[in-house]
């Protein structure tokens, strides 16, 4: 086990009503919030790559923000948090040359956040089909890290990318290349990052237990023979997202940034759900001010006297409370493992100078209390992890190095282009992207079926044959590589507000599932609960942690599945 760090994170979010000049302000913000997190001691700062997430994050160019916080600060890391991979969104050789320039205008500074992204607004932005999303990352990564290190860079022919060899310059400060990291949102996307020997940034709210769990899987699986190295390096860090405001009084630090945490939350679960969006004109703070207590960010829920925090508590909390509050969940992330914690203070409405007092406040009643023996237990870590780490990297494929002779042809390298075959797309591929897009839909239209509804309206419109319609869709839209190596029966069990119940099975086998009437002798897990909030639920109505917390929502059996259970079945889930 090392020593805990950390970071600031930013999704530069700007709730509407919007004034003239307002974005400028944010950015300038928020360069002054880094100012103080490099004087403090912050070891990172986390900057997102999002596109057309109106008001949810106003952040699309990372790499300039980034390279404006490397001038006025000088020793915090420059976190990419994440670049989006896909070539539809940056030609990896565009990728490679902004995060060299960056290392070397900061000095070597840089951490190299990589992703896929999720939400609709994005893929269907770009035309990114969401059935592709982690070929292209795991191409891209691949190649992007090998034009770090080759040179000239050999080229690369790959039904996601076609590029003639080139010596890919500038190089890059740290060799071989900055530390790696993947965005990552479940247990599953962890365990991915381990196998590719890499950084999981984990964006899940998730408690020191549950983060625990999911650190000891991720360590064991760096240190077997599953681990496969994506780059040229090893970066074995796990690190938890946190909405935090920080203040000596409980109250005042509740009035200041609970608001902001929950507006986080909520926009995410917008974008990253299947809430419908009209660009330019939907309102998601108007959404969340209407529709926060429903949807599982109820302000009333969070009261001061807290003896000790918990992430979640009916409605999410984070790290917002008292230094010594702050310091104690600190503490209990440390002790499950958790290498790294980024602190989210510039969320929703809230306010630049409280962010500040909170940074300055944390500076000096909390960020002491972990910096003791910090240097030690990591250079402990990094001995025992050596040996794992140094039979990865002999498992990795060298960097090529390119025949002599090869000269650019601008006449032949463009008719090999045009020749080229077109990205191969198999009918497998095709069906399960026309099952997912119609099982989107198909939730979308849930929102019409909840807007102003009660209860027993909800029930009606969502009956037996309705129900039968909608569980036969939800097993055609299965797709086994978001499975996870999952097979058994799923259950789900529906009540009704005059005692009765019905009961749906889904049985996944040899890569297909089957939907039937009726419930499962012996289910992996059965999920339970009101026809209402189930509908509200897929309608993004409702929220499944505060319904779990409320006993509305039930699981029986394997939980561990139900993370997974959306995008199993063609739904989105977030990065």
């Amino acid at each position: 086990m090392g020593a805990i760090r950390f970071s600031l994170f930013y999704e530069h979010q700007l709730p509407r009503p919007w004034d003239d000049g307002q974005e400028a302000r944010l950015y300038r913000d928020a360069l002054d919030q880094i100012e103080i997190a490099d004087r403090i001691g912050f070891d990172i700062v986390w900057e997102v790559e999002h596109h057309f997430l109106e008001e949810y994050s106003h952040s699309s160019a990372p790499e300039v923000f980034l390279a404006a916080a490397s001038q006025r600060t000088k020793r915090i890391r420059l976190g990419h948090g994440i670049v989006q991979l896909p070539p539809e969104v940056n030609h990896p050789a565009r990728v490679a040359e902004r995060i060299a320039t960056l290392d070397l205008v900061s000095g070597g500074r840089v951490e190299f956040g990589t992703g896929e992204s999720s939400s609709s607004a994005e893929l269907g932005g770009f035309g990114i089909r969401r059935s592709a999303k982690r070929g292209e990352w795991e191409d891209a990564v691949d190649a992007v890290t090998r034009m770090f290190v080759e040179e000239p860079f050999a080229g690369w022919d790959s039904p996601h990318l076609r590029m003639p060899p080139r010596n890919v310059i500038p190089k890059t400060v740290q060799k071989p290349h900055p530390p790696l990291w993947v965005a990552c949102s479940r247990r599953e996307t962890i365990e991915f990052a381990a196998r590719n020997g890499i950084g999981a940034l984990s964006f899940s709210f998730v408690e020191p237990a549950d983060a625990g769990r999911w650190v000891q899987e991720y360590y064991r699986i760096i240190e077997s023979e599953e681990c496969v190295p994506a780059g040229f390096s090893v970066n074995p860090n796990v690190c938890v997202v946190l909405p935090m405001m920080l203040h000596e009084d409980e109250a005042t630090a509740i009035e200041r940034g609970i608001d902001g945490a929950h507006f986080f939350g909520f926009a995410l679960a917008h974008y990253y759900g299947t809430t419908p969006h009209d660009p330019g004109r939907t309102s998601v703070w108007d959404e969340f001010q209407a529709r926060r207590a429903q949807q599982g960010f109820d302000r009333d829920r969070i009261i001061a006297n807290a003896e000790a925090l918990n992430v979640n508590v009916g409605s999410l909390r984070g790290a917002v409370g008292t230094p010594d509050q702050v310091s104690e969940l600190i503490r209990k992330y440390e002790e499950v493992g958790v290498d790294q914690i980024s602190f989210v203070l510039q969320a929703g409405p809230n306010r630049h100078e409280h962010i500040c007092e909170a940074l300055e406040l944390f500076g000096k009643a909390v960020l002491p209390r972990f910096t003791e023996g910090r240097e030690e237990r990591e250079a402990a870590k990094a001995a025992r992890l050596a040996p794992a780490i140094e039979a990865a990297l002999a498992r990795r494929e060298p960097a090529r190095t390119l025949p002599a002779g090869y000269r650019i042809d601008e006449d032949a390298e463009v008719a090999r282009a045009r020749r080229a075959r077109r990205p191969r797309v198999t009918p497998g591929a095709v069906r399960a992207e026309v099952r997912g897009a119609g099982r989107r839909r198909a939730l979308q239209g849930f929102h019409r079926l909840v807007k102003g509804r009660s209860d027993r309206q909800i029930e009606r419109a969502f009956g037996e044959r309705a129900q039968r319609v909608f569980f036969a869709g939800m097993a055609r839209a299965y797709d086994p590589s978001a499975a996870g190596g999952f097979e058994g029966d799923l259950a789900f069990r529906l009540g009704r507000s005059d005692g009765t119940e019905t009961a749906w099975t889904i049985r996944v086998r040899d890569g297909r599932a089957r939907a039937r009437e009726g419930a499962a002798d012996d289910a992996r897990l059965t999920i339970a609960a009101s026809t209402a909030d189930f509908v509200r639920v897929l309608a993004g109505d409702g929220n499944p942690a505060s319904l779990l917390m409320d006993g509305k929502l039930r699981l029986r059996g394997d939980v561990e599945v139900a993370p997974r259970v959306s995008e199993m079945f063609g739904g989105p889930s977030p990065y």
